[in-house]
């Protein structure tokens, strides 16, 4: 029988040492950019020398890589698996440099962490401070992005780990429950419901709605959705967003009510820049994970946070990493 290429295709041995590796960037950009055209664009080259390029990697691999036609282009089973392979390999590439900092037994080195906006709790406040105060020659940098750009950071190893929201484990990756939230509905002060108390879901009804870009059944927010489904909230979205400052910022200005994480945004509550409207008991529970790829090569620094950030994790009880039961609210409501 004879020797196959690592990469999984079943091809002859030697393939990866002839392998012109601009070829796997071209396609990886051809696949994101999901066209041949707008490759081409991100690229800088003409479209005839990035449909060369294409034909010229399905040669080398034996297979056909993309189904295309002057009106649809879909990856093929094979295009999926290769790009797969090619967002691992381009983000090990990527942190090469900060992998080779690593020159002697003091932890030393960046560390890249990726989050959902607003992730507030102070386990994370106390393993940063804790951390860097033990070993001076760190440093950091916090991306924020939405929870689905989080999980394909660090599926892709482009982050050393992340805290997201997740509706569903991804298999590859290491998942551990960071903190659990309560989630609330609120207006803003030019709203019509702002400052009423009594209220019942049933009054929420008829009102435009300001929410999060997850805020779907089945996404990463669907206890929110669930709640709002079986309330039979109105349709119309006056806006969204993928970022909790901005879906913030609109229903302070009156666009419509939403949904907030209560611990978050308790100082507006209690300076009455926030309503919080029901329900008042039982509000939405939404769980954030940190989250780590096991296969990732991580220097000293990050190896060492995530040990110290888990630890802590795993020292406190659950009941202490929830949030948002018991926030004082304007008007005495409860």
């Amino acid at each position: 029988m004879p020797e196959t290429d690592d990469i999984g295709f079943g091809l002859p041995s030697g393939v990866s040492w002839s392998m012109d590796w601009n070829l796997l960037r071209t396609f990886m950009v051809i696949a994101e950019e999901n066209s041949i055209t707008r490759a081409a664009r991100f690229l800088g080259l003409k479209q005839p020398t990035v449909s060369n390029a294409l034909r010229r990697l399905e040669t080398l691999l034996g297979c056909q890589l993309a189904a295309r036609d002057p009106r649809n282009f879909d990856l093929t089973r094979h295009g999926q698996a290769l790009y797969k392979e090619c967002r691992e390999i381009f983000g090990s590439v990527s942190r090469l440099p900060n992998l080779l900092s690593d020159t002697c037994d003091t932890v030393e080195g960046h560390v890249n962490i990726c989050m959902a906006s607003h992730v507030m709790t102070p386990l994370l406040d106390t393993a940063l401070a804790t951390f860097h105060a033990r070993h001076s020659m760190t440093s950091f940098s916090i991306s924020v992005l939405s929870s689905r750009d989080v999980v394909e950071a660090v599926v892709s190893k482009q982050a050393s780990f992340g805290v997201c929201l997740m509706r569903e484990p991804v298999p590859e990756l290491t998942t551990t429950l960071f903190y659990r939230e309560h989630f609330g509905f609120f207006c803003g002060p030019s709203h019509p419901l702002y400052g009423r108390t009594g209220l019942t879901l049933r009054d929420m009804r008829d009102y435009e709605r300001v929410t999060f870009s997850t805020d779907n059944l089945g996404d990463v927010l669907h206890p929110v959705a669930a709640l709002r489904a079986q309330a039979q909230f109105s349709d119309k979205v006056a806006g969204d967003s993928n970022n909790l400052e901005e879906v913030r910022r609109m229903i302070m200005a009156g666009l419509g009510i939403g949904p907030l994480p209560i611990h978050v945004v308790e100082r507006d509550i209690k300076n009455g820049r926030l309503w919080q409207l029901p329900p008042y008991k039982d509000p939405p529970i939404i769980d954030l994970f940190v989250i780590s790829h096991p296969r990732a090569n991580l220097n000293a620094a990050e190896a060492a946070f995530l040990v110290t950030l888990t630890d802590l994790i795993a020292e406190t009880p659950l009941d202490e990493r929830t949030y948002g039961t018991n926030v004082p609210m304007p008007g005495g409501q409860s």
